[in-house]
């Protein structure tokens, strides 16, 4: 199991067993909506979406074999001040699948596709992992719906993973569905998913992305949004990954002035004695991320 648990470091984070205990104890209906609940049906994907908070809006997009749930009480400490947006993505949560290949570019067509449905204006926009490659692409394919963005451990180019994460990947399809079936992303997803039966086909196409090679690199350089970049010091790429991705937008090119005007209108944060499978729950990204959705 340790080759399919490295594998699930790339776009996948475990959800959080609080989350899937919580529902098991309680007895939650299974794929009963929460009251802050709705859909809206975008680009053919009938989509779920909740809204906590008031105020300026915040699209939040989990990470791979996620769902809402898994930032924990990051809703909330991030939904003070704001309405939070909080998005299940194609095939995950309480989004059903539907006949195209799971990939950033279309899911980030969808969030689009909702922010232009509720006419949000210009949103900001934080993911995490998956997530944050969606966030990314919503900000290269349709600039006119973003405000800001939060990239939270984000992959923009397929090699910048660990090598054993590379081999580790090549072994998540539906066969090993079983192996799956004690884990809180399992517990969850049978828990919420409109199709329970349909996680077999979610490992299969989580597979088949996690195996096509991609670098976004130089689409990332056309970003005219500010953008965060966050990553833990021990995640599943080298933090020279997310300082690459920050250069490409200016960052740590010459001193910043006295003043702070020389300082460039994306940010970085390495975050010291995290991993991937942290950082979805920790109060540490909120705070990281209210800073920089605060400034003017």
């Amino acid at each position: 199991m340790r080759a399919v648990a490295l594998a699930f470091a790339t776009t996948l984070v475990i959800a959080s067993k609080v989350t899937a205990q919580r529902q098991q104890t309680q007895g939650d209906t299974p794929r009963a909506p929460s009251p802050a609940g709705h859909y809206a049906d975008v680009n053919g994907v009938h989509l779920y979406y909740e809204t906590h908070g008031t105020g300026k809006p915040l699209v939040l997009l989990h990470g791979g074999m996620g769902a809402g749930a898994m930032f924990g009480d990051n809703v909330a400490l991030l939904a003070k001040g704001r309405q939070v947006i909080l998005v299940d993505l194609q095939a995950h949560g309480r989004t059903a699948d539907i006949d195209r290949p799971l990939d950033p570019r279309y899911m980030a067509d969808d969030v689009a596709a909702l922010i232009r449905h509720l006419r949000l204006g210009r949103a900001d926009v934080m993911g995490f992992s998956l997530g944050a490659a969606v966030a990314l692409q919503t900000a290269i394919r349709h600039p006119d719906v973003v405000h800001k963005i939060v990239s939270v451990s984000a992959i923009a180019r397929r090699r910048a993973f660990y090598p054993d994460i590379l081999v580790a990947q090549e072994g998540v399809n539906a066969a090993a569905a079983d192996g799956m079936k004690q884990t809180p992303m399992y517990a969850l997803y049978q828990a919420i998913a409109p199709r329970p039966q349909d996680f077999p086909r979610l490992l299969d196409k989580i597979g088949v992305l996690m195996r096509e090679d991609f670098d976004y690199m130089p689409d990332i350089a056309r970003i005219t949004a500010p953008v965060l970049f966050v990553q833990g010091d021990a995640d599943v790429v080298p933090p020279s990954h997310a300082v690459e991705m920050f250069g490409l937008l200016g960052g740590g090119k010459k001193d910043g002035s006295w003043d702070g005007s020389g300082k460039p209108k994306s940010r970085l944060a390495i975050l010291p004695g995290y991993t991937h499978y942290e950082l979805a729950e920790a109060p540490i990204i909120a705070q990281t991320a209210i800073a920089f959705l605060d400034e003017n």
